[in-house]
This record gives C-alpha cells, structure tokens and sequence, in this order.
C-alpha cells in the first residue's frame, strides 16, 4: 500500500518535472519570437527617435508593439506603409491607416490681418506673446507666427512666411510635434490628400471678424449648403470639414464668399501647392 502510495508520488513529480521543462521551452520560444519580431520591426521604423509615438525612441516603440502595448500604426512619420508593414510582421495587417500631414488652421498674414501693436520684445514665442492681450494680431485666434510649432518639428518641415507658420508637405510626416506646441491650438493634422481645407480657426461673429481680419470665415453656412455630402458643419461661428464624408467635389471652394476655403493640388512629387482661386502660394 505505502509503496503504490510512494510510485504514485513519483509518477506525479515527474509529469510536474516534465510540464515545467516544456512550459520554460515553450516560453524561451515566445522570447526568441518576440525578439525576432522587435527586431524586424524596429527595421520598419523611419528611426528619427522623434518621439511623437509618445516613446523615447523607436526600440521602444518596436518592443512596445511587440508586447501589444502600442498600435502598429503608433508611429506616424511612417504612415500607412510603415503601419502595413509593422501588421504583416505581426500577422494582422492594417489596411485602414492613411498617411496624415499637418495644416495650419488660419490664413491670417501681417497684410490681411489688422495689427493691436508692434511685438518686439526680442523674445521669440508664441505663448509669451499671447499673453500680451492674444497677439499681436486683432484676431485672437490667428496663428502668432513666432515659430513655437516649427522648433517642435523634428523634420523641418514648418517655416513662418508673413507672420504666419506655412507647413511644407513634401516633408511633413504628420508626425502631430506642431499640434502639440502650438499654444492656440490651430494646427490640425488631415489626410494627406485631403483636398479642400478651411483657412481659419476664428470662433468671432461677422463683424468681428471682417474687422480683424480680410480672409476669415464668418460662419455664413453658404459651404454647408451646398455640400451634396453633408461634410461641412457651422460650429462657433467656424466651417470645418469631415473628412470621412468629403469626396473632393470642390462645390465649397467654388461658392465661399470670403475665399477662405483653399484647394491643395497634389503635383506628383513635388508635393501639394495650395491655391486660392487663380493664386497659388
């Protein structure tokens, strides 16, 4: 009896023997596995340690996505290929992600806006000017122009023309750094493609606004009205566009009576030249 009981013991120490080693095997597996799969996809990363992805640097983010911790599309200077990529290598390719770029909300330069004062403080800073009563500028809303989103981006890809902060979409990578730093909140990030945006970020009332500004948005709703897609919604006194449901028919552009809604032409490698009307910028 005691020696069944002993045999019996054993027999159940070596099958616990057995899982354990096979249990170590299986998990030393899962490691090598994942390792490989940090390393292929750390080869699919742009490798600009940027940190817009909200890591340090792109190991991270590889060992972040690896461990499911972070989407494979968290790293938007590579857009949708390096998504797509990143999805194959862990065996659930994204097909829906879309290349994203950075649009500067306002059309407001020093010739179309009216000026409070002169800034010169030598202090060149958004934020610190803002505090003197908004800006500069009369509209409280306009873009500041001292530069705050183009010392955020890592590409270099922002430049401030005329008192107002101009993205080159040939080399912005969506990567968000200037939506973050901008102390006004009138950067926005659209899809690459999106044809039509609209060039002001004013909540003011008509009047208000035609006084401070040539170019800006007055809410008057005649771009709503005529959109065949529903895409274009008055809120604040300021049109905005919904890209889910814009398809690009131009009929906004060709009716807003303030001429604040502008056409980005994608021009092949060059990039997007933005027009308003016959002008090209």
């Amino acid at each position: 009896m005691v020696f069944g009981i002993v045999i019996s013991c054993a027999i159940l120490c070596i099958i616990a023997l057995v899982a354990a080693i096979l249990a170590n095997v299986d998990n030393s597996g899962g490691k090598i596995n994942n390792e490989i799969k940090r390393e292929k996809v750390l080869d699919c990363l742009p490798g600009e340690n940027c940190g817009a992805c909200g890591y340090g640097d792109c190991a991270s983010l590889a060992l972040a996505i690896v461990n499911g911790k972070a989407s494979p599309a968290a790293c938007t200077p590579g857009g949708a290929s390096t998504a797509q990529a990143v999805g194959v290598i862990l065996g659930n390719e994204d097909r829906n992600t879309e290349r994203m770029r950075a649009q500067v909300m306002c059309s407001g330069t020093n010739e179309t806006t009216r000026k409070k004062y002169i800034y010169d403080d030598g202090a060149a800073d958004c934020l610190a000017e803002m505090k003197l009563g908004g800006g500069y500028k009369g509209c409280r809303y306009a873009c500041v122009g001292l530069g705050n989103c183009m010392k955020a981006c890592p590409f270099d890809a922002i430049s401030i023309k005329n008192g107002t902060a101009v993205v080159d979409h040939k080399i912005c990578t969506g990567c968000g750094s200037c939506v973050s730093a901008c102390p006004k909140h009138i950067i926005k990030l659209v899809p690459y493609d999106a044809y039509y945006w609209v060039g002001c970020a004013s909540r003011d009332n008509a009047a208000r606004e035609r006084y401070n500004c040539k170019v800006g948005c007055t809410g008057c709703g005649v771009c709503r009205n005529v959109c065949p897609e529903n895409a274009i919604d008055i809120q604040g006194n300021i049109a905005s566009i919904n890209y889910d449901k814009c398809t690009g028919c131009g009929m906004c552009f060709a009716v807003c009576p303030e001429g604040v809604i502008w056409r980005s032409d994608i021009v092949g490698a060059d990039g997007l030249i933005f027009t308003k009307g016959d002008k090209k910028l």
